[in-house]
Formats: C-alpha cells, sequence, structure tokens
C-alpha cells in the first residue's frame, strides 16, 4: 500500500482539495511554490501510463476546475501541469503555479511551509472551487 493510497484512506492526514469516486487531489507537502497540488487516481497504480483508459480520460477533466482555481488564487502566469512519478509508485499530476519553465524544476529545494500556511493555502483554493 503506498502513502498515497493511506492518504485516500484518512489513514494519514492531508489538506484534501477535492474528490470524487475516482480521484482524489491534495496540497503536496513539500512545494514547489505555493499552491503545488497532487492528483491521484483512486486506483493504486504505479505508473501514470498504465492507468486503465477511463482514468486517462477523466483525470484532466478532475484536475481542471483546481488548475483554474490555483491559477484565481495564486499570481502566476498560469497553473502548470507535470507528470514525474519518481518519488512515490503511484501515478499521480502535479499542478502548480508557474511564471516560467523553471518553475517546474524538481531539483529546487522545495518549500518548509507551516501547518497554518498549508491551511491558509487549502481554503483558498477550495472556496475557488465554488
Amino acid at each position: 500500500m503506498t502513502i498515497f493510497t493511506k492518504i485516500i484512506k484518512g489513514e494519514i492526514p492531508c489538506f484534501k482539495i477535492a474528490e470524487n469516486e475516482m480521484f482524489f487531489a491534495f496540497l503536496d507537502i513539500n512545494p514547489l511554490v505555493q499552491g503545488h497540488t497532487l492528483i491521484i487516481p483512486k486506483l493504486e497504480v504505479d505508473k501514470f501510463f498504465d492507468m486503465p483508459d477511463d482514468y486517462m480520460q477523466q483525470i484532466l477533466l478532475f484536475a481542471r476546475p483546481i488548475a483554474k482555481a490555483i491559477e484565481k488564487v495564486f499570481p502566476c502566469n498560469r497553473c502548470g501541469l507535470s507528470i514525474v512519478g519518481i518519488e512515490v509508485p503511484h501515478a499521480h499530476i502535479h499542478l502548480i503555479p508557474i511564471n516560467t519553465a523553471d518553475d517546474l524544476n524538481f531539483t529546487r529545494k522545495k518549500l518548509s511551509l507551516t501547518h497554518e500556511e498549508m491551511k491558509s493555502t487549502q481554503e483558498k483554493i477550495v472556496k475557488a472551487l465554488e
């Protein structure tokens, strides 16, 4: 069982943004920038392109309103999307507010946000989804 499956099941706390029957969205606890959000399938699949067709077809539709909410909340040129999948063996996409392509550089130092900053970020994105 991956750490992401434990998050979905509520065994590990997270800053949840949204969920439906297929997907779960939550803030990355080691974000590149404030607002960095992960979208994961509730089905445990290691590699992104090994997801079943219906998941492949639906993941971007699930992510779109979250990306739009991130763009509303954080000053950025756009919400970038990245598929890396190295650190956790559970398919996922990253939604990240960006101004340049370098903002998607995963070798950069990650932010260390306080619980209050994470909670505030979560509340702002969730409110922008309404």
